[in-house]
């Protein structure tokens, strides 16, 4: 089974300094057909002018995950970590008991624009912690890196659940495949460009949601970046 979550279907926020959609129920927007897939609970895609971004908030008991796709992000929080996150960098903050942090664009001038994810972890109140790291366009190129996995194994930062999240980058013709265990599910989310996906057309927005299917085959339409979260079903 392979459902289509079309980028024009998401839901909207739009304010004066952001531009969002949601691929599932988030903040004022709700539809119960969309409150996320497995342990998958959100996945944002924020657009926010230069010098604005989201104040100092609390999360508890959730795996949060940014991917920035242009622009820089800079993030803090009350357990000690300052840092700016660019393209090529993955950002992941367990909250756990709970932390406060804030989220602003490290530029006065130009826009940021990055995807931000949340995923259930597998228990509660787990101590707060924070890691980044970065992957090259090369490591990614015509092909799934791994770059979030419960085990941290082959250079991934550590997700609080079982998910192999993994980012790829496609030009027109490069093709890759990925095989699903019986057991596993995936969502496919095209962050830019355009794809094939098991034959069929998914574009910058659009997510997949994909169960009880062997193996996933990918390839770029145009210029495209994706991301692949393999998750225990």
């Amino acid at each position: 089974m392979m459902y289509v979550r079309k980028s024009d279907e998401r839901g909207p926020t739009r304010i004066g300094w952001l531009d969002s959609k949601h691929s599932f129920s988030f903040g004022g927007y709700h539809d119960p057909r969309f409150m996320g897939f497995g342990p998958l609970r959100v996945i944002n895609e924020d657009k926010v002018i230069g010098g604005a971004g989201f104040g100092t908030h609390s999360h508890r008991d959730m795996e949060i995950i940014s991917y920035v796709l242009e622009g820089a992000l800079e993030h803090k929080d009350s357990i000690g970590t300052g840092s700016v996150i660019r393209p090529g960098d993955v950002q992941r903050m367990s909250a756990g008991s709970g932390v406060a942090h804030s989220e602003f664009n490290a530029s006065k001038s130009d826009p940021v624009h990055f995807l931000q994810i949340w995923i259930l972890p597998e228990a509660a109140g787990i101590a707060p912690s924070y890691e980044q790291k970065t992957f090259s366009p090369e490591d990614k190129r015509g092909r799934l890196r791994l770059v979030g996995a419960r085990d941290g194994r082959d250079g991934a930062v550590t997700i609080h659940r079982d998910v192999d999240l993994y980012a790829g980058q496609f030009d027109p013709g490069e093709r890759t495949s990925h095989g699903l265990r019986p057991d596993r599910i995936a969502w496919v989310q095209v962050a830019r460009g355009a794809i094939t996906l098991n034959g069929e057309t998914l574009v910058a927005g659009d997510g997949a949601a994909l169960k009880d299917i062997d193996t996933l085959e990918i390839e770029g339409s145009e210029a495209a970046e994706v991301l692949v979260f393999d998750m225990a079903a």
